[in-house]
């Protein structure tokens, strides 16, 4: 997949009028494979609404959006689960991991359906992130910062064109943003994968194509 383009959406809950000074909304924005696009927004703005629209997990809004030159809406349930499988990857703002499987469990349980790393890749990628004594430890009994890392790693480990990311960052101090994000490039570079990451404000340290206000 080479672009991801946005025509004229609006979602349902915002009005005209609202939407006037974004530069998403109401607007037509391609993303490209291998650029990397920012986009700030406004608490209650629909960063995160943006990003599940993209996604294909909602579908309240006007306009569309296509991959390449086909409309999301007329892709279907298979078409969709080999696209998260193998076009598109996700850090949600939530986090969406299972707090009753190991840091391990939760990222191979991604790897599993993909076959994307080995088993010593991902210790690696643990061990970067320094998670190494985390491995067995259940998501419940891990920080929210820890909790971070891992759905970070774990978006790692699938083929993407594109990543998505949800305020990937906001449990993270200096110095784990910027050992976070190195391994993200490394990743996106190997990829040649393009990125959108939303935030209500930090940029964090990527080279980006354009910045964008929602």
């Amino acid at each position: 997949m080479e672009s991801i383009r946005i025509h004229q959406i609006l979602p349902y809950f915002l009005s005209d009028a609202e939407a006037s000074v974004s530069e998403i909304w109401r607007r037509d924005v391609c993303f490209r494979k291998g650029e990397y696009d920012f986009v700030s927004a406004a608490s209650g703005a629909g960063k995160s609404s943006l990003l599940s629209y993209l996604f294909g997990e909602r579908s309240d809004y006007t306009g569309d959006i296509r991959y390449d030159d086909r409309e999301i809406a007329s892709l279907t349930a298979t078409e969709w689960s080999d696209l998260r499988q193998n076009r598109i990857g996700f850090v949600f703002q939530g986090l969406r991991l299972f707090a009753d499987l190991t840091a391990f469990e939760n990222i191979n349980l991604k790897n599993r359906l993909t076959h994307h790393k080995t088993g010593e890749e991902i210790i690696h990628l643990l061990d970067m992130a320094g998670l190494a004594d985390k491995r067995d430890e259940k998501a419940a009994r891990l920080s929210f910062g820890q909790q971070q890392r891992i759905a970070i790693i774990r978006a790692l480990c699938q083929p993407f064109d594109f990543l998505l990311m949800d305020e990937p960052f906001s449990h993270l101090d200096d110095t784990n943003i910027e050992i976070m994000s190195g391994l993200i490039e490394q990743e996106l570079n190997s990829k040649q994968a393009g990125l959108i990451l939303c935030s209500l404000g930090a940029e964090y340290p990527f080279g980006y194509r354009h910045k964008w206000k929602l």
